[in-house]
C-alpha cells in the first residue's frame, strides 16, 4: 500500500479515492467496465483489495462513483464549451458531441447489459446519477421549443429517443469504423431534422 504523502488522513483518502477512479477510466478504456474485476483496480491502482473495499464495498459502489465523477466532467465540459447567447442546435450539437466524446473515452456497456451485471437496484442508482446529462438535453429541448426552432410532441420522450440514438455509436465508435467528429455529425443532423432544427 503506498505511503501517506498526503498532509492530512482526509487529503489522503481523497487521493486514493482518486487514483481508485483514474484506475477504472484507464482500464475501462482496455477492456469494459462490464469486464472489469475488483482486482483489477486494486492492482491498477497499486493498491490492495482490502484497502479497495475501504473505499468501495462492491463493484455496484465503485461504479456507481465511477459514473457520478463521468456525470460531472460532463457537465464542467459542456458549461465550459458553450457561451451564454449559443443557439438551442448548437447547444445540442456540443451536446451530441460531448456524449459520444465520453462514450468513446470511458467505453461501458448498454444499459441492458449494465442491468443484468449490475441488477435492478443498483442499475436503478446509477439511472439516478446520470440524471443530470438528461435535464440538461431537456433544458435544451425546451429552450429549442420555446423559440420555435424545434417541433417536440413530448420533450421527456424526445430526450431519451435522442440518448437512444446517441448510445446507437457506442460500438462503431469503440470499435474504430467511426471518428467522435464524424458520428457528431451524423447523430446531430439525424436528430436536428427529426425536431425540426434543419431546412
Amino acid at each position: 500500500m503506498p505511503r501517506i504523502s498526503a498532509a492530512t488522513i482526509g487529503e489522503h483518502r481523497t487521493q486514493t479515492r482518486d487514483r481508485i477512479l483514474q484506475a477504472v477510466s484507464r482500464l475501462s478504456r482496455v477492456q469494459g467496465i462490464d469486464a472489469i474485476s475488483m482486482t483489477d483496480v486494486a492492482g491498477e491502482a497499486g493498491i490492495t483489495r482490502t484497502v479497495l473495499y475501504n473505499y468501495f464495498p462492491d463493484k455496484a459502489a465503485l461504479l456507481l462513483a465511477f459514473t457520478e465523477r463521468v456525470t460531472q466532467y460532463f457537465i464542467d465540459s459542456y458549461e465550459r464549451e458553450l457561451t451564454g447567447g449559443a443557439s438551442p442546435a448548437d447547444r445540442l450539437r456540443a451536446f451530441v458531441r460531448l456524449q459520444l466524446a465520453g462514450l468513446l473515452a470511458h467505453p461501458h456497456p448498454g444499459a441492458a447489459d449494465l442491468s443484468a451485471a449490475l441488477g435492478p437496484d443498483a442499475y436503478q442508482q446509477l439511472a439516478e446519477h446520470v440524471a443530470p446529462m438528461q435535464r440538461i438535453l431537456v433544458e435544451i429541448l425546451e429552450s429549442g421549443v420555446e423559440s420555435g426552432e424545434f417541433r417536440v410532441l413530448d420533450v421527456q420522450a424526445t430526450a431519451r429517443m435522442i440518448l437512444a440514438v446517441v448510445g446507437a455509436e457506442r460500438v462503431p465508435l469503440i470499435s474504430g469504423s467511426v471518428t467522435v467528429d464524424r458520428a457528431g455529425e451524423l447523430v446531430s443532423e439525424f436528430v436536428l431534422r427529426a425536431i425540426g432544427g434543419l431546412a
